[in-house]
């Protein structure tokens, strides 16, 4: 029951350092985690390869994805062989939302902080 209370109060953690996050960088956890995706990615990516690397399911990525289209952050391109495939990249805009999250100092929960030293 120990352990069960434990991961009651990790959650709870993660729950505010989202909600923290969130009001912070306009971005939802999701958003910014695809945006790093991208960002690491040498190529662009097809929302397949998007949710893999997310562990997102498939129809939340194409929710995120579309949000992210929405906000300018990220642009579709339908493949030159395939045009059948989209690939995605980020805009100029998106570059510098993920240059700010980078230098941008994130509250950590406390009860998480070891995780990160």
């Amino acid at each position: 029951m120990k352990t069960l209370c434990k991961m009651k109060d990790i959650i709870k953690a993660l729950a505010t350092f989202e909600e923290r996050f969130e009001k912070t960088h306009q971005i939802s956890l999701n958003e910014a985690l695809l945006l790093c995706v991208l960002h690491e990615s040498e190529k662009e990516m097809t929302p397949t390869n998007l949710a893999k690397s997310t562990d997102l399911s498939t129809s939340h990525t194409s929710k995120v994805i579309r949000i992210l289209e929405e906000k300018k952050l990220i642009q579709r391109k339908l493949g030159r062989v395939d045009r059948r495939l989209m690939y995605f990249h980020l805009t100029e805009q998106g570059d510098r939302v993920v240059a700010h999250l980078q230098i941008e100092e994130t509250m950590i929960p406390e009860l998480l902080s070891p995780l990160f030293k």
